[in-house]
């Protein structure tokens, strides 16, 4: 897990190759495509910078993030909320399904709590693509403390049309 999946992704490297001087002369601002993929998602998503989730690694159809819960991530029990658990294994699904050149959302995500944790514990979410076809796909992600799996998350998702 947190790996590519050789078998099931076909997409070219997330990094084009330098365009050639008459190619990069040709382009003007006006026409270059709006940036998409990953790291341009993860750049705009101020839900997830606000709550610390780094993105260790990631490539087309996996992803590997980190958080720290916070006091603020804490509920009555003085566990963490489940629900800023669902949210850091949904931003690592979401870092692994969007492939550059196209805008991926999520149709729908479950989740299994396993474990609970607590203030100050280092999580580490590990997704990978499950299949992908025309523009659904199939993630799962892997919510870790140390060697403990905390929760286990699916992901559903959809690759929107190309904007006209």
């Amino acid at each position: 897990m947190g790996q590519p999946a050789h078998d099931t992704t076909t997409a070219e490297p997330e990094t084009p190759s330098d365009p050639s001087p008459t190619e990069a002369a040709e382009e003007t601002p006006n026409e270059a495509a709006p940036e998409t993929g990953a790291a341009a998602m993860f750049a705009n998503d101020r839900a997830s910078q606000h709550l610390g989730i780094t993105v260790d690694d990631h490539g087309p159809g996996w992803a590997q993030c980190s958080m720290t819960v916070t006091e603020t991530m804490t509920n009555g029990h003085d566990i963490t909320h489940g629900g800023y658990v669902f949210l850091f294994a949904d931003t690592t699904f979401a870092m692994a399904c969007n492939y550059p050149g196209s805008i991926t959302v999520a149709s729908g995500g479950d989740i299994d709590f396993l474990r609970p944790t607590h203030l100050g514990d280092e999580l580490v979410a590990r997704g990978h693509e499950i299949v992908r076809q025309g523009r659904s796909g199939i993630y799962d992600v892997t919510v870790t403390r140390g060697d403990d799996i905390i929760a286990t998350y699916r992901g559903r998702s959809r690759t929107l049309p190309a904007r006209k």
